[in-house]
């Protein structure tokens, strides 16, 4: 038997359940998830029917991400076929740090795509994979999309090695480029990005999320539109973070910063060293962010 679903989003929802602090919203995403009937084993228990499931979820929430401040976060290693899925899923520190348990799950869909036996397994992670740097950078990008500076600086160090392809001194059109070290800088630098463009049509695309033990490098474009010139821009970029213990130790930016000179000024800016501007060139078209950051994959 083959089910027909989008594995990754079935799990995203799944992962979303033990996030969900509304106990009306809670029921009714069992009752869209798990058949009536369906069962989930544990190492140390059974769960049979919504109302037990139900419970065992409240308790969960209500004690690890209500009471002590963790999420769960998917590791993005979903995959399936027939009509088994299988993935693994992260309890980290809402506000930042290193992976405090790690599950494997694997799951048996009846015809109507609902789950009808689901088994937990706990994984014991080697000690450096706890602070594991895809968590922390897919955290960041939530947190970026979300636009709240102060969340976004929760999960970098108290200092911070600050490095973007800008010159040391900054750039007279771009006022929020200057050095940053510590994590109030952090708050500071996000803050005064929203400051200079509209909201609504800020957004951006992350193509790749390459992991390396504590490096982590995003690869993908930033969207926005100036707020004093109405003009928008595309700037591609790479950013490369750097993680120890879950908390962001390394920012290194490299972007078309030109173009957002440009955009800021609202006018050719000419090359240090060079006699004349670059000409604009056509861009491929993006699919709208609708304000936030997407990925490709």
């Amino acid at each position: 038997m083959d089910i027909d679903i989008d594995i990754d989003q079935f799990v995203e929802r799944y992962v979303a359940v033990w996030n969900e602090p509304d106990p009306v919203a809670r029921r009714h995403a069992i009752a869209e998830l798990w058949d009536a009937d369906g069962i989930e084993t544990t190492e140390s228990a059974r769960y049979h029917g919504h109302d037990a499931l139900e419970a065992r979820i409240a308790e969960a929430h209500n004690d690890l991400v209500r009471d002590a401040g963790f999420a769960f976060r998917s590791a993005g290693d979903a995959t399936g076929h027939h009509d088994t899925i299988t993935f693994t899923t992260h309890m980290v520190p809402a506000v930042g740090g290193g992976i405090a348990w790690t599950g494997r799950t694997v799951l048996t869909l009846g015809e109507d795509g609902l789950i009808r036996n689901e088994y937990q397994f706990t994984v014991d992670l080697p000690a450096e994979m706890k602070a594991n740097s895809r968590a922390t950078a897919e955290d960041f990008l939530r947190r970026l999309s979300e636009g709240d500076p102060d969340r976004i600086a929760e999960l970098f160090a108290e200092h911070v090695d600050w490095q973007l392809n800008w010159p040391d001194s900054g750039h007279p059109a771009v006022p929020w480029i200057r050095p940053r070290s510590t994590r109030a800088d952090v708050a500071d630098h996000f803050r005064e990005i929203a400051a200079f463009h509209v909201p609504e049509e800020s957004a951006g695309t992350v193509s790749r999320v390459l992991v390396d033990g504590a490096d982590a490098i995003v690869l993908g474009d930033i969207r926005q539109t100036v707020k004093t010139t109405g003009r928008p821009y595309t700037a591609w970029c790479a950013l490369h973070l750097t993680v120890v213990d879950g908390l962001i130790t390394r920012y290194a930016v490299y972007e078309d910063s030109l173009t957002v000179a440009e955009a800021l000024a609202d006018q050719p800016v000419h090359r240090r060293g060079h006699g004349r501007a670059r000409d604009s060139a056509p861009r491929r078209a993006l699919r709208p962010g609708q304000g936030r950051f997407e990925y490709d994959q």
